[in-house]
């Protein structure tokens, strides 16, 4: 039937008192980093912890009396999950919930707390959604799907409203794509309320199938990829989502495992916000600069969700923390004797650096007799004051060196 302004408007109403109606924050330093007006719908802070309530909701509030007693089923990567489980015990119904064994813990704890059953089947999504539909046909459930829905679609479009009521003069809209509910929901509101916004959809460049079948005219499948952004990797199109965005989407821009990282340390650092991968991809996008905007363009990218394993998010935030130059490691050799640690240690709090970790290394490197290495991983300020703090070493009388970042293939 496809979903019309009037049906995301009706979700609406649905889901008065159940969604968040989430903050759109102003970012000034992204501002001045596109050089436009920079804004960010904080969707991460929806109940959930992600946008998912609100498809998942619209959709089971409306099952028969005779589909809420045989109860609901649905595959995740994980936020649909949460989404679902939460939605379903609101109404008071049983929902089985399958993700891969690949899932975060963090996922797979919080959907069992929302008072789903779940089942742990498969190593991607689309395997997890052939097991769901199998439990469907043995026992009976309504099937919610993660985004093939028009239901499903008008609830995410919800955020679209939002998006248009604060931010009147909006002229481009950043959006992660999985498996396209999201952007088509959005979409659909934005582009039936103002035509003239540009809808700009993101994907993780490593399980990335819209251009490929933008490119062909016909869904064509990703192959499966490693991404930290686990939330929108869906290899498959959605035959409802994928017409959609063929016709309300300007482009899709694909972002690197790094850059998803920053932008997630990006948000933790300036705007005080915790999101995961797939809910900072569009903000990649605005930081890595490939997406094209003007001085008076107004900008918003969703952080559709905030869904992030604590170990995880603190990997994320060590790792780009060394790539600006923030954390080093130095190398060097001193005498195996009682104080010449101590006096090391003088010499590096002399030159402002912060002590984060220190490893003596005598075997694994061959540390002539009668000496020790020592291994130092430093907090500085900033590249200038590493490298202030090599040369104070040096003046000290050490020999030392400065161990890189690593080669290591994506």
């Amino acid at each position: 039937m496809g979903v019309k302004l009037s049906d995301i408007q009706d979700a609406r109403r649905i889901l008065s008192g159940v969604a968040i109606p989430t903050p759109t924050l102003f970012d000034d330093r992204l501002s001045r980093e596109i050089g436009a007006k920079a804004h960010l719908k904080a969707e991460c802070l929806q109940r959930s912890g992600s946008f998912k309530i609100r498809g998942a909701y619209n959709r089971i509030s409306r099952l028969t009396d005779e589909e809420k007693r045989r109860g609901v089923v649905a595959a995740s990567a994980g936020n649909h999950a949460q989404g679902v489980a939460l939605a379903a015990t609101l109404n008071g119904i049983k929902s089985t919930i399958v993700l891969p064994t690949t899932a975060p813990l963090t996922k797979i704890t919080a959907t069992k707390n929302f008072g789903g059953d779940v089942v742990l089947f498969g190593s991607t999504f689309d395997e997890a959604v052939e097991h769901s539909r199998e439990l469907q046909e043995k026992h009976g459930y309504t099937y919610v799907h993660a985004f093939d829905d028009d239901l499903v679609i008008a609830g995410q479009g919800t955020i679209g409203l939002e998006i248009i009521e604060a931010l009147p003069e909006i002229s481009v809209v950043v959006i992660p794509i999985g498996g396209g509910g999201l952007i088509s929901g959005i979409a659909t509101a934005i582009k039936t309320l103002k035509p003239g916004v540009r809808i700009i959809g993101v994907q993780a460049e490593n399980v990335a199938w819209v251009n490929p079948s933008l490119k062909a005219g016909k869904p064509v499948y990703a192959q499966p990829g490693q991404t930290i952004a686990d939330g929108i990797a869906v290899k498959s199109p959605g035959a409802l989502t994928f017409p959609i965005i063929q016709e309300l989407v300007e482009e899709v821009v694909e972002v690197s495992e790094e850059e998803i990282a920053r932008a997630i340390f990006f948000c933790v650092q300036n705007n005080r916000l915790v999101v995961e991968g797939a809910g900072a991809a569009g903000l990649a996008a605005l930081l890595a600069k490939k997406i094209k905007v003007k001085s008076d363009d107004t900008a918003c990218a969703v952080l559709c969700g905030g869904n992030i394993d604590a170990n995880l998010l603190a990997r994320v935030l060590e790792q780009v923390l060394v790539r600006q130059g923030r954390y080093i490691m130095l190398k060097l050799l001193v005498l195996d004797r009682p104080g010449m640690l101590a006096t090391l240690l003088q010499n590096v709090a002399e030159s402002g650096a912060n002590v984060i970790e220190v490893f003596h290394r005598r075997a694994m490197w061959l540390a002539p007799l009668g000496r020790v290495g020592i291994q130092m991983l430093l907090e500085v300020r900033d590249e200038h004051h590493a490298k202030d703090v090599l040369k104070h070493m040096q003046d000290a009388g050490y020999q030392v060196e400065r161990e890189g970042q690593g080669d290591w293939e994506e």
